[in-house]
């Protein structure tokens, strides 16, 4: 159990590390693009070895295919909410808001149900998505939406994990098709300006790269290792850590009632987790 809480406390460290990454670059739309674009091949050259050297993986490559479409629109809100609002306030609101609305599509579309505690965990984390817009309504829209992205193709991974005999396999392929997907657009948009970035802040990409596959597998290691749930109540840790960073390296101003809000968004997820 400790080495599965180091685990996904590191998941954590991670996921908002390299969110962070892509907030304070200069151009976080391609930075996000140059991380996908580097996980693309990582991923793609791990399933490949998958394939010569063991049996090949079953996976539900169809949600595959549906998965990486939605990262494309998640990667464009994601990015306009960087760029309109402060990291302690866009960050916990996609992340934790993406939670929520995975759990509501749970229900609609999986046939889940919602204990009372998990209705409870709802309801206090709206509590702390409003002590977190407050006097922020700017940057709270485009965070929201992304947050609806988030928890499509939360439900999306949920059904196409349940669906594949390879769950890791599928993890993998994700990163393919979201890659594929973000790489398209960025290429039919802003092709030259993308290789320019890509030569000069690949290293930078790379690490954003390792640090997002790496944050997936910790989780799915801890999974092995704990309980569900308890790894993540865990992992949205993130959104904590998420508000400490824009007060002490972003230099974000409020931040007494940013970090208590995410602070209340946290405990209404250990809530959603537990009622689950």
């Amino acid at each position: 159990m400790l080495t599965a809480t180091f685990m996904a406390l590191a998941a954590a460290c991670l996921h908002a590390g390299w969110n962070l990454a892509v907030k304070r670059n200069t151009d976080s739309g391609l930075a996000l693009w140059g991380q996908f674009f580097i996980a693309m091949f990582i991923a793609g050259g791990a399933l490949i070895g998958w394939w010569l050297f063991f049996d090949g993986p079953s996976f539900a490559w169809q949600y595959t295919l549906l998965s990486g479409i939605t990262h494309l629109p998640y990667s464009m809100l994601l990015v306009r909410a960087y760029n309109t609002g402060d990291f302690s306030v866009s960050y916990p609101i996609a992340r934790g808001g993406g939670a929520v609305g995975a759990a509501v599509l749970g229900v609609v579309l999986l046939d889940d149900v919602l204990s009372p505690l998990t209705l409870a965990g709802i309801v206090m984390a709206a509590v702390g998505f409003f002590l977190l817009s407050r006097g922020s309504l700017r940057q709270m829209r485009f965070a929201l939406a992304t947050a609806v992205i988030i928890g499509i193709y939360t439900a999306i991974d949920a059904t196409g994990v349940r669906e594949s005999a390879d769950p890791a396999a599928y993890a993998l392929s994700i990163f393919v098709t979201t890659g594929m997907t973000v790489s398209v657009w960025t290429f039919i948009t802003r092709r030259k300006e993308a290789l320019v970035a890509l030569r000069m802040q690949w290293k930078q990409f790379g690490f954003a790269a390792i640090g997002t596959l790496g944050s997936y597998c910790l989780v799915l290691l801890a999974m092995r290792q704990a309980p569900v749930g308890y790894v993540a109540v865990l992992r949205e840790s993130s959104v904590l850590i998420a508000a400490f960073a824009g007060w002490k390296l972003l230099g974000e101003v409020d931040h007494r009632r940013r970090i208590g809000g995410a602070a209340v968004v946290l405990v209404g997820l250990i809530a959603l987790v537990a009622g689950g």
